[in-house]
């Protein structure tokens, strides 16, 4: 359900000093914006920002790019920051089958929290862990691949281990029940939610050397 729209969205958005109203001007450069060489991570789907704000408040050596397509979604995530005095974290609007045109080899790590799964087989493509996705992925990364998935979606899970093993990825980690692992972890709001109803979520830590 997508959520209502927000008084003085616009505003709020495009007024904020953590949103990239054109985020294509920093391709290839977003290690500048950040004023250091700091690692980059990218979360794709950022919801309401409690993750990505979460792991920036945890790791101020780590740089992190937020992406999320709606902007009754990124608004909220937006109010969040514009409370907080963070200088390691951006996010935008940016469609993930438009990501390389943003950014070019320059991450190290994807994060894809809780991602819509188009549970319908003709919809396959449009997941996030489908052959044409992590073939966009290849040329986001400075480095090795390197993509961690939570979902709550066991069809989506299945189908994202077997995409990840054909295109060359191994595993770190696979859990079927992240809340009884020990494993670093910042919950999103829809985990935080999962976790109360006392349902299991899926994680994956997977790498894939990439040849320059």
């Amino acid at each position: 359900m997508r959520p209502r729209r927000m008084k003085n969205q616009n505003e709020i958005i495009n007024n904020s000093k953590y949103y990239l109203a054109n985020p294509a001007e920093y391709k290839g450069k977003f290690n500048e914006l950040f004023g250091n060489n700091n690692p980059i991570r990218l979360e794709i789907g950022i919801g309401k920002g409690d993750f990505i704000i979460g792991m920036a408040e945890k790791y101020p050596d780590i740089n992190f790019l937020g992406v999320e397509v709606q902007e009754s979604v990124i608004v909220r995530a937006i109010k969040k920051l514009d409370n907080k005095k963070l200088d390691n974290v951006y996010v935008m609007m940016v469609n993930a089958d438009k990501l390389s045109d943003i950014i070019d080899h320059e991450i190290d790590t994807l994060h894809l929290n809780f991602s819509d799964p188009w549970p319908k087989t003709r919809h396959a493509k449009r997941r996030l862990t489908s052959e044409s996705f992590l073939n966009i992925y290849d040329n986001l990364f400075k480095g090795d691949a390197h993509i961690i998935q939570k979902t709550d979606n066991i069809l989506l899970f299945a189908y994202s281990i077997e995409e990840l093993v054909k295109h060359g990825y191994k595993f770190n980690k696979v859990s079927l029940d992240l809340a009884n692992e020990d494993i670093d972890n910042v919950e999103t709001e829809y985990e935080h939610k999962f976790k109360l109803k006392g349902e299991r979520i899926n994680y994956l830590d997977a790498v894939k050397c990439i040849r320059k």
